[in-house]
C-alpha cells in the first residue's frame, strides 16, 4: 500500500469570473459577483485581497477576512451603465500572500434607467402565415469622426442580427434568446469600435419571427406573444474630444424587407440574393414595447464546432445527400452557390431510408382530429452569381443528413460544411475507461444535451424543441456534471417563474409560447400540473445550489418552490383518484397527502406492455383513456414528497425557521402516506414494478428494514425480464446508481452492457450519434422510429462519472468541498480516468487494476476534502494535492 499527498505548483488565484454571460465580453448589473478559484498549494489561505480598476480609475482594495471565493458580493460602489471593469485576486496565507492573479475585465450593461431608445417596428404590407414570413432590415445611417470607442446595446421581440457598415456585430446567434416575452427580455452588448470608419456609416437591424411570433413545438403553433415584431438598439459612441453621442432607435430610422423572404426557426428559412433590398420608408415608432431589457446569467448562442461531410451519397442528376457523420444543432454553410438564378434546396433530417435518401416521416405529427403535419426543415437560396456565402441564421434544425438539391447546377458536397450551433457551455468533465463501448455511450448522450441546449434546454432540435420542465428536471444532475450550466439554468428557471400560473402550477415547458396561464380552457390547461414536471421547480434549483453553492438561485426562485407545492398539497388533499373513491366513499386520513387525482404523466414510456409477437407496445396508443384515468398516485406523492423535503432544506440555507419546521413536518407526512397507501405487508411495493422500486430507494421512501427486500425485487423483476431494464422517463437515470448502492453493481453493469433493446447499447450498436426518443429508434427493419436525439435517457452517463470513475459530491456537500472518491470496477471496465472542474477547482481521479490489484491517481483541489475508498473496503482521508495508493480488489481472509 502507497499513499501519499503533494501539493501542486500553482500560486497564484485563477479562472476569475462573474455571475453573468455576454458575448465577447462579461456583462453585468449593477453588483456583480465575483469568484475565483484557488490552486491546491494555497489551501491553507484565511484571507483575500481584491482590487478592481473602473473607466481606468483604481477603486481600492478590498480585504475579506475570510475564505470566501464563491459568489462574492459586489465590494465596491455600484455600477453605472456601460463602466468598464478590471480586477484581480491575491489571498493570504499565514506563510504569506500570494502572487496576484491576472487581471481580468468586463463591462456594466446599458441599465434599466438608462435605455432612452424608442421601440421601432418594421412596415409589413402583407401579412403571411407564420413559417412564411420574411425578415426585415430596420436601419439608420450616421456620420462619425475620430471616435475612439463605441458599444452597442440591442435587443428585440424576434430574432435579429446587428449589423454596422454591412458586418455582423459579435458572434452571439438567434439574439436576444428564448424567453418569457411578457416579463423578461435580454439585452445583448458589443464592442463596434473597430467596425466604425470616418465619415458616413450605417448600423442595421436585420430582424424576423423567431421565438416570438414564429412557429413553436410539434404542431407548428404560432407563439403567442405578439404579432409585431420590433428592436429597440442604441450605439454609444465616445470621441477623441471626450465627448458622448449617442445613436438610438427613433423616427429617423428606416424599414425595407430584406433579402431574407422567408424566416421561421422550425421551418427554415429562404434568402434570394437577387432580390435588392426593398423600398425604404420610415419605420413604426412606439407600436409595440417590451419590458425592461435585462442582462442574460448564461453564455450566448454560438457556432462553436464546424464538421466537414463525412459522406455524400448523388441520389439523382440534381440531388445529394450529405452525411456529417453526427447528430447536432445548427445550419449548413454553403460556400459556392453556382450561377445567378441557381436555386439550392436543402432539406434536413436525422435520419437516411434504405434508399439512401433522406427520410424525415417519423418526426411527422398529428393532432387529434386533424391531418398528419408533414415533418420539414428546409433552407432556400437563390444565387446572384457573386461569391457570397449562404448562413441562414434567422433558423435552426436538428440533423444529421441534408438533402442538397440544385436546379441544373453542378454541386460539390465538399462546398458545404456543418455549423454546430448552441449555448456556448464550459465543458466541466471528462470520462474515459478501458471500455469503447461506454466511451462511445458518453459520447453519444454529450453530443445528445448539447444539440438540445440551444438558449434552453429542449426535449429534442427537431419535431419538438421545446424546453419541457420534465426533461430538464430528469437530466439536471449529469448537465451540471458535463458543463457549466448554472448560468444557463439560471436563465431557463426565470422562464419557469415568468410562466407559473396564477393558482401555483407549473408549465410543462418553458418559455411557454402557448402562454397556457393565459388560455386555461385549453385542453392542454388540463394536462398542466404534473409530478416530475412541475416539480423541477424544486429540484432542479436545489441541484445548482448543491453544485455550485449559489444561494442566489435559491432565492429567486423560493415564491415559486413554495407556490408550487402549495398547489400541489391543495390538489392531494381535495383530489381523490376514482379507484379510491370505489374502495371508500370517505377518505382515510393519510389520504389527504396522496397527491393522486390530478393529472400526472407519470412513469411515461416504460417498456412494459408486450405484443404477441414480443415487441413493446406504447400504453398510450393501445388505451389512451386507460393511460389518462391509471392512478399514477404512486410517482405524485412520491414527488410531493421530494420537493416538501426540498422546501425544508431550502429555509433551513436561507434562514427560514418556521417554513423548514412547516415543510419538514409535511414530508414526513407525505412519506407517512405513501408508506401506508404503496407498501405492501410483505414489503414490495403496491406497483411492483421496477420504477416503483427504483423511485422508492432513490427518493428514501421505502423503510430502512425493507429496503434489501426491495432492492432484492428489484433485481429479481431485471432478471425476469431477461436483464433488461422496464424503467420509464422518470427513473431510468437513477436505476444503475439504486442497484450498485444496494450491492448489486454486477447486475448495474448487466444492464449498462445489455445489447438488446431497451437498452442503451442497443443505439450503439444501431450507429446513433445521439441517444434516441424511443429505446427502439431504428429498428430491426430499418424504420425510425419517434426523435433519434432525446437527451433524457442519456442521464446514464452520470453514473459513468459517479460510480465507475467513482468520483462524486457527499450527499451533504455544497459546492464539492467534500467528495468522495469510490471507483466500482466490473470485469468488462478495468480502468478508468476523468475528471470534474468543481467550483473549488479541478477533482481528477485515474486508476486501472492489473493483477487483482486496483491503483488510484486522484488530485484533490484546495477548500476541498476527499474520502478515498477501495473497492476491498479500505478507506483513506485525502486532503488537496495529490493522492496516489493501491489496495487488493477483495479484502485478504
Amino acid at each position: 500500500m502507497a499513499l501519499h499527498s503533494t501539493p501542486g505548483a500553482a500560486s497564484a488565484p485563477f479562472d476569475l469570473r462573474i455571475d453573468s454571460g455576454g458575448d465577447l465580453f462579461p456583462v453585468s448589473e449593477e453588483r456583480p459577483r465575483l469568484s475565483f478559484t484557488v490552486p491546491a498549494v494555497l489551501d491553507d489561505w484565511h484571507a483575500s485581497e481584491l482590487e478592481a480598476v473602473v473607466d481606468g480609475e483604481p477603486v481600492g482594495a478590498v480585504v475579506l477576512e475570510s475564505t470566501e471565493h464563491l459568489f462574492v458580493p459586489w465590494p465596491w460602489p455600484v455600477l453605472s451603465s456601460g463602466q468598464r471593469v478590471r480586477w484581480r485576486v491575491r489571498v493570504h496565507a499565514p506563510s504569506g500572500a500570494s502572487s496576484w492573479s491576472e487581471w481580468t475585465s468586463f463591462e456594466a450593461g446599458l441599465l434599466d434607467a438608462d435605455w432612452a431608445a424608442d421601440w421601432i417596428s418594421p412596415v409589413e404590407r402583407d401579412t403571411p402565415a407564420a413559417g412564411e414570413r420574411g425578415a426585415h432590415v430596420l436601419s439608420r445611417a450616421f456620420s462619425a469622426d475620430e471616435v475612439v470607442s463605441a458599444r452597442l446595446y440591442s435587443t428585440a421581440l424576434g430574432v435579429y442580427e446587428a449589423r454596422i457598415n454591412g458586418e455582423r456585430v459579435g458572434s452571439a446567434e438567434l439574439s436576444p434568446g428564448s424567453s418569457s416575452y411578457d416579463r423578461t427580455l435580454y439585452a445583448q452588448a458589443a464592442d463596434v469600435t473597430a467596425l466604425l470608419r470616418a465619415g458616413e456609416n450605417v448600423v442595421e437591424i436585420v430582424l424576423s419571427d423567431g421565438w416570438y411570433r414564429g412557429q413553436v413545438g410539434a404542431f407548428r403553433i404560432p407563439a403567442g406573444w405578439g404579432t409585431q415584431l420590433g428592436a429597440r438598439a442604441e450605439l454609444h459612441l465616445e470621441l477623441t474630444d471626450g465627448a458622448r453621442r449617442v445613436i438610438r432607435t427613433d423616427a429617423a430610422w428606416m424599414s425595407a424587407p430584406s433579402s431574407i423572404t422567408r424566416a421561421d426557426l422550425m421551418d427554415g428559412q429562404t434568402t434570394d440574393l437577387q432580390v435588392s433590398q426593398g423600398h425604404a420608408e420610415p419605420a413604426l415608432v412606439g407600436v409595440v414595447s417590451g419590458p425592461a431589457p435585462s442582462w442574460s446569467p448564461a453564455p450566448p448562442v454560438r457556432i462553436v464546432e464546424t464538421c466537414a461531410v463525412a459522406h455524400s451519397t448523388r441520389v439523382d442528376d440534381e440531388t445529394w445527400v450529405l452525411d456529417f457523420g453526427q447528430n447536432a444543432s445548427g445550419w449548413i454553410r454553403l460556400d459556392d452557390l453556382g450561377a445567378a438564378g441557381t436555386r439550392t434546396v436543402i432539406d434536413y433530417g436525422e435520419f437516411v431510408g434504405p434508399d439512401g435518401d433522406l427520410d424525415t416521416s417519423h418526426l411527422d405529427s398529428t393532432r387529434p382530429g386533424e391531418p398528419v403535419k408533414v415533418f420539414v426543415q428546409r433552407d432556400v437560396v437563390v444565387s446572384d452569381g457573386s461569391d457570397a456565402v449562404f448562413e441562414p441564421r434567422h433558423t435552426v434544425h436538428g440533423f444529421q443528413y441534408a438533402r442538397v438539391g440544385r436546379d441544373g447546377g453542378a454541386f460539390d458536397p465538399s462546398s458545404a460544411v456543418m455549423r454546430v450551433v448552441q449555448t456556448d457551455l464550459r465543458r466541466t468533465a471528462l470520462f474515459e475507461s478501458s471500455s469503447s463501448d461506454l466511451n462511445r455511450l458518453h459520447e453519444i448522450a454529450d453530443w445528445s444535451f448539447r444539440g438540445n441546449a440551444v438558449d434552453v434546454p429542449t426535449d429534442c432540435p427537431t419535431r419538438e424543441r421545446l424546453a419541457w420542465t420534465g426533461d430538464y428536471q430528469v437530466f439536471a444532475p449529469t448537465a451540471a456534471r458535463l458543463y457549466d450550466v448554472l448560468g444557463f439554468t439560471r436563465k431557463w428557471l426565470r422562464s419557469v417563474r415568468d410562466d407559473q400560473l396564477d393558482d401555483g402550477r407549473i408549465a410543462n415547458f418553458s418559455p411557454d409560447g402557448r402562454r397556457i396561464k393565459n388560455n386555461l380552457d385549453d385542453q392542454f390547461a388540463q394536462m398542466t400540473g404534473s409530478s416530475g414536471w412541475g416539480d423541477a421547480i424544486t429540484f432542479v434549483p436545489w441541484e445548482m445550489y448543491r453544485t455550485y453553492g449559489d444561494r442566489r438561485v435559491l432565492e429567486e426562485n423560493w415564491d415559486a418552490m413554495v407556490r408550487w407545492v402549495e398547489w400541489v398539497l391543495a390538489a392531494a388533499r381535495d383530489n381523490r383518484h376514482p379507484s379510491r373513491v370505489q374502495r371508500s366513499a370517505e377518505p382515510q386520513e393519510h389520504e389527504r397527502f396522496l397527491w393522486d387525482g390530478t393529472f400526472h404523466w407519470g412513469e411515461w414510456t416504460e417498456p412494459v406492455l408486450k405484443a404477441e409477437d414480443g415487441s413493446r407496445l406504447d400504453p398510450i396508443k393501445v388505451n389512451p383513456m386507460a393511460w389518462f384515468m391509471a392512478d399514477k398516485g404512486e410517482v405524485g406523492t412520491a414527488y410531493l414528497h421530494r420537493s416538501a423535503r426540498i422546501l425544508a432544506d431550502t429555509a433551513r440555507v436561507l434562514g427560514r425557521p418556521d417554513d423548514e419546521i412547516r415543510y419538514a413536518d409535511i414530508a414526513d407526512r407525505v412519506l407517512d402516506a405513501w408508506r401506508t397507501e404503496f407498501v405492501r405487508e410483505d414489503g414490495r411495493t403496491a406497483q411492483d414494478t421496477q420504477a416503483a422500486y427504483v423511485r422508492a430507494l432513490a427518493f428514501g421512501l421505502m423503510p430502512e428494514a425493507s429496503r434489501s427486500a426491495a432492492a432484492a425485487r428489484l433485481v429479481e423483476l431485471i432478471r425476469e425480464a431477461g436483464t433488461h431494464l422496464g424503467t420509464g422517463f422518470l427513473s431510468t437515470g437513477d436505476l444503475l446508481p439504486v442497484l450498485t448502492e444496494a450491492g448489486y453493481a454486477d447486475v448495474a453493469y448487466d444492464l449498462l452492457f445489455q445489447r438488446s433493446e431497451p437498452s442503451w447499447l442497443h443505439m450503439v450498436d444501431k450507429g446513433a450519434t445521439t441517444i434516441w426518443e424511443d429505446w427502439e429508434g431504428i429498428d430491426d427493419d430499418g424504420v425510425a422510429h419517434e426523435s433519434l436525439n432525446h437527451y433524457s435517457k442519456g442521464a446514464v452517463v452520470r453514473f459513468l462519472h459517479t460510480h465507475t470513475l467513482g468520483l462524486r459530491q457527499e450527499p451533504t456537500s455544497i459546492a464539492w468541498e467534500s467528495f468522495v472518491i469510490a471507483p466500482v470496477p466490473d470485469q468488462r471496465v478495468t480502468a478508468a480516468s476523468g475528471h470534474a472542474d468543481t467550483p473549488q477547482g479541478r477533482a481528477s481521479v485515474d486508476w486501472r487494476v492489473v493483477d487483482g490489484e486496483m491503483r488510484i491517481d486522484a488530485e484533490i483541489p484546495a477548500g476541498s476534502r476527499a474520502t478515498v475508498v477501495f473497492p476491498g473496503g479500505e478507506t483513506f482521508e485525502a486532503g488537496p494535492g495529490r493522492f496516489t495508493g493501491s489496495a487488493a480488489i477483495r479484502p485478504t481472509a
